[in-house]
């Protein structure tokens, strides 16, 4: 593994009680450069890793026989531009754009259907505030049929109280962090998270060359055996408790800007998943 791939962030920017943030605009850079670490897919690759010069100004993110998707730019440089902060809201919780169009995977859009309505504006607010950028993305194109939506269209979800409680806990790990799109096992419909949440499995190729993401769940092939201490350094900076460095594209320079509280809701949550084995 080149070390050279793993995110550092500086944290000065985010506010000293992130997660307890006083304003939407603090609660907003909190959650695009903490759990939800949008950069992750939407920050350009430099020689180095993640070029944070270019932050959030898109680029490609998966290319394989289904489909080749790019995370288009998401800076004020882009065309979201142009889209009112209704429409970048609903973009970004159902996948809709404003012609009507269908924003395709692997934007993980059956969680952050999700979002609560102050997080979901927190996060427009901030984005309309970082640096422009010009890149001039492609567009991605599929091989596969993308459904008309998905679901209906989602009028209000209420906010999640933060506090150290697995409801916190199950929120930041589904529709903030997506923790589970990744480490649930992929079905024709996407990640089977009625069945197998969780499990983990799932293959990611990038520049790291082959990760596979873990089994997340109660089971002795999951977290079972690690501490919380142990699960936390995991999660906030990609290190196995033997000391050995974990791969991308878990994004651990995000995860590192997390609250103490907020990790500890997380590993509270995953302590909860019912036992599964890895996939066979």
């Amino acid at each position: 593994m080149n070390k050279l791939f793993f995110v550092v962030l500086a944290a000065g920017g985010l506010a000293a009680a992130a997660g307890f943030a006083e304003t939407p605009l603090e609660r907003g850079e909190y959650l695009v450069q903490g759990p939800a670490g949008c950069g992750n897919c939407h920050t350009p690759f430099g020689p180095e890793g993640l070029d944070f010069s270019r932050d959030l100004s898109g680029r490609l993110v998966e290319e394989n026989e289904q489909f080749t998707a790019y995370a288009p730019n998401i800076t004020p440089a882009g065309r979201i531009a142009g889209w009112s902060d209704a429409e970048l809201a609903r973009a970004i919780r159902e996948g809709i754009r404003p012609d009507g169009s269908l924003i395709g995977p692997p934007m993980p859009f059956a969680l952050y259907r999700g979002l609560s309505d102050d997080d979901l504006a927190a996060i427009v607010a901030y984005l309309r505030t970082v640096p422009a950028v010009e890149n001039e993305v492609p567009a991605s194109t599929y091989n596969i049929p993308l459904p008309p939506a998905y679901g209906p269209q989602v009028e209000s979800v209420p906010e999640i109280e933060p506090a150290v409680s697995v409801e916190y806990g199950e929120y930041l790990a589904g529709p903030v962090a997506h923790c589970m799109e990744c480490h649930t096992p992929l079905g024709p419909q996407g990640p089977m998270l009625e069945t197998s949440l969780g499990q983990g499995g799932n293959e990611f190729h990038g520049p790291w060359g082959v990760s596979v993401s873990a089994n997340l769940t109660s089971h002795e092939d999951g977290l079972a055996g690690y501490s919380d201490a142990e699960i936390a350094r995991m999660i906030t900076e990609g290190v196995e408790p033997d000391g050995s460095r974990m791969n991308p594209p878990m994004p651990y320079g995000y995860y590192a800007n997390m609250t103490d509280d907020d990790v500890a809701a997380v590993i509270m949550y995953l302590r909860t998943l019912p036992p599964l084995p890895d996939p066979g």
